[in-house]
């Protein structure tokens, strides 16, 4: 290969490579904003608003609640949230922490959340507080992009257990 042929390779190479670092899509910015969307549902948990809890559900969604009742569309994931905040968790607390934003493509994102919620004044049958006074659950989130606004398609509540208790 001639000093002139291996140029010519080097510079298309470099010119694959710097076009394609152009057009990845820009995540810092889409983790902002779906960080913005968890912070805003968070706020809604807390003043106990339904309506606001799932604003950010496509009227399609799905989702499946902690002790793996599956909700189809916003209407209904609202309705049932609706019910829970006017009673066992009415007078609750939510502390929400983003563990993880995965993008398995441009407009698919996978948000994966620990929340922390105190306050409550029941649980539903079969769920216990992880420890006393305090309800951990990890939370699942698809979400699309739709007309550059994220939406989430599906969601998936899951308690954590309390650690088991020591064998005497």
């Amino acid at each position: 290969m001639t000093r002139s042929s291996s140029f010519a390779v080097f510079a298309a190479l470099s010119l694959v490579l710097v076009s394609t670092a152009c057009t990845a899509p820009d995540h810092a910015q889409d983790e902002q904003h779906l960080r913005q969307l968890v912070k805003a549902q968070t706020e809604a948990w807390n003043v106990h608003d339904a309506t606001a809890w799932t604003r950010d559900f496509t009227d399609d969604a799905e989702f499946i609640n902690i002790v793996g009742t599956v909700f189809q569309g916003r209407s209904e994931i609202e309705t049932r949230h609706a019910a829970i905040f006017a009673s066992i968790f009415k007078t609750s607390h939510a502390e929400v922490t983003v563990r993880k934003i995965h993008f398995p493509s441009d407009d698919i994102a996978v948000v994966d959340t620990m929340h922390e919620v105190t306050g409550h004044t029941g649980l539903p049958p079969g769920v216990q507080n992880t420890e006393e006074g305090l309800l951990r659950t990890q939370m699942r989130y698809v979400l699309k992009r739709t007309q550059k606004q994220w939406r989430i398609v599906s969601g998936q509540n899951t308690d954590v257990k309390p650690a088991p208790r020591p064998v005497p």
